[in-house]
C-alpha cells in the first residue's frame, strides 16, 4: 500500500508540472524591453479565465447526465416475509403455516425509449446552452480585456502629454528668472510661471493616478503581465460590421445565439413533458419459499399508473413548458431589436469620433501649434507677454489631450464593435478542453 500511495504521489506530481510546462510554453514570453499588444493581452486573458474551465465542466456535466438519464432506471431488490402469523400455536413461524412465504423479488420500471431520448436531449441542449454562453463570455473577456488595454495605452499617451508640457514650463521659468535678474522682466512674470508648472504638475499627478488605476484595471485580466507597457494601436479604421446588414449579422451574436439555444432547451423540455402523458409500465417478478412440506410459488406482477385527471395534470404540465418555448422566443426577438438599435448607435457615434478626431489633427491641433510659434516669436521680440505665452502653451496642452481623450472613445467604441462575437484569430477557444 505505501508503494502504491507513493506511486500515486509521483503521478500527481508529473501530471501537474506537465500542466505547469503546457501552460508556461502558451504564454507569451516578455523580455525586458519588449511591449504587449492587444492579441497579447487577450490571449492571456482567456488562458487565466476560471469562468471558462467552469463553463467547461458544465458542458461535460450535462454531457455526462444526457448518457445517464438516456438509461432504464435501476432495477428494485424486493425482500419481504409473506403471512406471518402473529399469534397461536404457529405464532412467528416461518415454516409451520402453509401461506407463510420467505420471498425475493426483482421489480423493473420500463421507460419507453422516446421518454428517455426526450430526458437526455434535455440535458444535450443545456450542454449547447452551456456552449453559446462560452462564446458570451469569451468575447465578453476579449471587449472588457481590449477596453482596459486602450485606457492604459491613452493614460500613458496623456502623462507622457503632460510630462513633456511640465519641462517646457521649467524653461519658461528658467528664462524668466534670467530676464528678471537682468531687469528685463517682472516678478509677477516669474509668479505665474511658477504658478502655470504648479498647475501642470498638479495635472501630471492626475493623469498618472488614472494610468495608474488603468493598470490596475488591466491586471484584473491578464495579472502581472499589466506592468508591461502597451504596444502600438491596432489598426482601428474598420469594425467586422455592416450598418446596412446589421440585423442579418447580430443574429449570431453570442447572446442572440443563447437565447436560441434557451428556446432549444424549452422544446425540449416540452418535449418531455409531452412524452410524461405516456405512463411507465412496471414489471416484478417474486420468487416465494414456504416450509419443507408446502409448495414454492412465482409471483408476477404489473404496475400501471392510472393518469385519472390528464386535463388537470399532464396536459396543464405540457402547456406550460410550450408557453415557456414562446416567452423564449418572444425574449430572443425582443433582444436582437434592441442589439440591433444599440449597435447601429454605436456604430454612428464611432463614425463621428472619427470624423472629430480627423478634425483636430488636420485643424486644431495645428492652429494651436502655430499660436503658439507665433506668441513665441513675438515674445522674444517684445511684442507679448510671458502671460501669452503661458496661455497660448495651456491652450496647446488641453487642445493635446482633449485630442486623446477622443481617440480614446473612439477606441472604445471600436472595441465594443469589434468584439460583439469572439475574434475569429481566438474562435477555437470556444471549444471545451478534452
Amino acid at each position: 500500500m505505501p508503494s502504491l500511495l507513493k506511486t500515486r504521489y509521483s503521478i500527481r506530481t508529473i501530471s501537474s508540472c506537465l500542466s505547469a510546462l503546457i501552460f508556461c510554453s502558451s504564454t507569451p514570453a516578455f523580455s525586458a524591453d519588449s511591449r504587449l499588444t492587444l492579441t497579447q493581452a487577450q490571449t492571456i486573458a482567456l488562458e487565466r479565465s476560471r469562468q471558462l474551465a467552469s463553463q467547461d465542466s458544465s458542458v461535460h456535466a450535462s454531457q455526462e447526465m444526457a448518457v445517464a438519464a438516456g438509461q432504464l432506471p435501476d432495477p428494485v431488490l424486493k425482500l419481504g416475509i409473506d403471512n406471518l402469523p402473529v399469534n397461536g400455536a404457529d405464532r412467528l413461524s416461518l415454516t409451520d403455516d402453509s401461506m407463510t412465504m420467505r420471498r425475493v423479488g426483482v421489480m423493473q420500471e420500463l421507460t419507453s425509449a422516446d421518454k428517455r431520448q426526450a430526458r437526455a436531449q434535455l440535458y444535450e441542449r443545456a450542454a449547447d446552452k452551456t456552449r453559446a454562453e462560452k462564446a458570451v463570455t469569451i468575447a465578453a473577456i476579449q471587449r472588457d480585456t481590449a477596453l482596459a488595454w486602450l485606457d492604459r495605452f491613452y493614460a500613458e499617451k496623456m502623462v507622457s502629454t503632460v510630462k513633456e508640457q511640465v519641462i517646457q514650463n521649467r524653461l519658461l521659468i528658467q528664462a524668466a528668472e534670467s530676464a528678471y535678474r537682468a531687469g528685463r522682466g517682472s516678478q509677477s512674470d516669474l509668479f505665474s510661471a511658477r504658478s502655470a508648472l504648479a498647475l501642470m504638475e498638479d495635472k501630471a499627478s492626475e493623469l498618472q493616478q488614472k494610468s495608474t488605476n488603468a493598470k490596475t484595471t488591466l491586471a484584473r485580466w491578464i495579472g502581472s503581465t499589466a506592468d508591461i507597457q502597451p504596444d502600438e494601436l491596432p489598426a482601428m479604421d474598420t469594425v467586422r460590421l455592416h450598418p446596412a446588414q446589421l440585423e442579418s449579422q447580430l443574429e449570431h451574436h453570442p447572446q442572440i445565439a443563447v437565447l436560441n439555444q434557451q428556446i432549444n432547451l424549452a422544446q425540449a423540455d416540452a418535449k418531455l413533458a409531452e412524452a410524461n402523458k405516456n405512463t411507465d409500465w412496471s414489471v416484478g417478478l417474486a420468487y416465494q419459499q414456504r416450509g419443507s412440506g408446502y409448495s414454492n410459488m412465482v409471483s408476477i406482477e404489473v404496475s400501471i399508473p392510472i393518469q385519472w385527471d390528464q386535463g388537470n395534470r399532464q396536459n396543464r404540465e405540457l402547456y406550460a413548458k410550450q408557453a415557456m418555448v414562446e416567452q423564449a422566443t418572444a425574449e430572443r426577438d425582443e433582444l436582437l431589436r434592441q442589439h440591433v438599435a444599440e449597435t447601429r448607435t454605436m456604430f454612428e457615434e464611432w463614425q463621428n469620433d472619427r470624423d472629430r478626431v480627423l478634425r483636430f489633427d488636420m485643424e486644431l491641433l495645428p492652429l494651436a501649434q502655430q499660436r503658439i510659434q507665433a506668441v513665441l516669436a513675438a515674445y522674444r521680440g517684445g511684442k507679448a507677454t510671458l502671460l501669452e505665452l503661458l496661455a497660448a502653451r495651456r491652450d496647446e496642452i488641453d487642445v493635446r489631450l482633449q485630442s486623446l481623450q477622443l481617440q480614446n472613445e473612439m477606441a472604445r467604441l471600436w472595441a465594443q464593435l469589434n468584439f460583439l462575437t469572439p475574434s475569429d484569430s481566438i474562435t477555437a477557444m470556444t471549444k471545451e478542453l478534452p
